[in-house]
């Protein structure tokens, strides 16, 4: 037989084979279904030790977590007598490849808590919100995937979750709606800072409604307190410029009380919300605003909370007579805490609501060890036990932080 014959043989007995193996299928398909078992439960993750690289961004390694939000019940936490936190960006906390350096850090020391960005300075929401309100202004960002899987692991390890809003530097949404941003007073146009940046107006209802509603939001997936940021005007660029649309005898920090008032009787209402307040270290020792509308006595009986951001570096040189305040950690902190427990005394509130911000991170100094811990003597030494430790690439001093027990 010549080749050429020989191929049309094979050719042929390959489609003959090809066509009865279909066949065979065919007819057999319904039993092969029949055979499959499908389940209508959630996908829970095995018990396995699984390499960190290979798990995707929405999967979390625990047994019990289940990766359909709906079917995850959202728990809260108390919050500790001491909360001890360390800050993490809503990118970090949505990657377990880098959240599981912070997780067991808290696991393995005295930290019992984790700040993490629930919107940040950039004004995007790091996760898709269910509310219609804050889908609409398309301000989301899935920067964390599965927030309900998250703040559920979180609660299994007895960590108590802060969710951090920054509220008036919010470039997004200054953009969106131009209405509610800071304008300039020259030209009536929407006010930006050195770096281009835009705030948006502390005056603006909206601008409060728009901020209560991510607050009930993150506290409905599971955050345990809120903690509000850039509660502020602007404190550099062309402040001439600025119009602070204030009212007859009103003054800025007027405005930005009334800001505060408005937050909290909104959300002490059922369910109530644990809130905490960032403002300038300097707060604690100054009696004007600064110029941004910070005052102390004028935010403590508003919130559960107070953070003095207390970090050294960001004290202007002289500050208690030294010339880089960075130097001296425990002296720059120690002078803030005093006077802020003197005021908050005087305000009749409690000094337990204190828990500054502390540095962990190099500027103007390299922080080491010792000067981290010289920065949490100063806190207790004053009597306060409660701190939270920021660092804006989220990487901490463990040999800082005592073991746990």
């Amino acid at each position: 037989m010549s080749p050429k014959k020989n191929v049309k043989k094979y050719l042929f007995l390959a489609t003959l084979a090809i066509l009865v193996c279909g066949v065979v299928v065919f007819y057999n398909l319904p039993i092969l279904y029949s055979k499959i078992e499908y389940s209508s439960s959630p996908r829970v993750l095995p018990n396995t030790d699984i390499l960190k690289n290979d798990i995707k961004s929405n999967e979390v390694v625990n047994p019990t977590i289940t990766l359909n939000t709906e079917e995850i019940p959202v728990i809260h936490i108390k919050t500790p007598l001491s909360v001890k936190a360390v800050y993490s960006s809503a990118w970090v906390a949505g990657s377990p490849k880098y959240r599981d350096t912070i997780v067991k850090l808290i696991d393995t020391t005295e930290l019992n808590s984790i700040v993490v960005d629930v919107k940040d300075s950039t004004g995007r929401i790091s996760f898709y919100p269910k509310d219609p309100i804050l889908l609409k202004y398309g301000s989301a960002e899935n920067r964390i995937p599965n927030i309900r899987a998250l703040t559920n692991l979180l609660h299994q390890k007895n960590i108590y979750i802060i969710g951090r809003i920054s509220v008036f530097q919010d470039p997004f949404m200054a953009k969106l709606k131009p209405e509610w941003s800071i304008t300039r007073k020259s030209d009536g146009k929407v006010w930006k800072d050195r770096k281009g940046l835009s705030f948006l107006d502390p005056t603006k209802k909206e601008v409060w409604d728009y901020t209560v509603s991510i607050a009930r939001e993150a506290y409905r997936e599971g955050f345990d307190e809120i903690n509000f940021d850039y509660i502020r005007y602007p404190s550099d660029g062309n402040i001439k410029d600025i119009n602070y649309n204030l009212a007859q005898g009103q003054t800025r920090s007027d405005n930005i009380e009334e800001f505060f008032k408005y937050l909290s009787e909104e959300l002490k209402k059922e369910p109530a919300i644990t809130t905490s307040a960032d403002l300038f270290g300097l707060t604690t020792e100054v009696t004007d605003d600064m110029g941004i509308g910070q005052v102390w006595e004028k935010a403590i009986p508003y919130f559960d909370f107070i953070a003095p951001m207390v970090y050294p570096s960001h004290y202007p040189p002289g500050s208690s007579g030294y010339k880089n305040p960075s130097l001296y950690p425990y002296e720059i902190i120690n002078k803030a805490l005093v006077s802020a427990i003197v005021r908050t005394k005087n305000a009749k509130e409690n000094i337990s609501k204190i828990r500054p911000w502390l540095q962990d991170f190099n500027l103007g100094a390299t922080y080491t060890e010792e000067m981290i811990k010289d920065e949490m003597k100063a806190v207790y030494d004053n009597g306060l036990n409660s701190w939270m430790l920021w660092d804006p690439k989220n990487k901490y001093t463990p040999s800082a932080l005592e073991l746990e027990n």
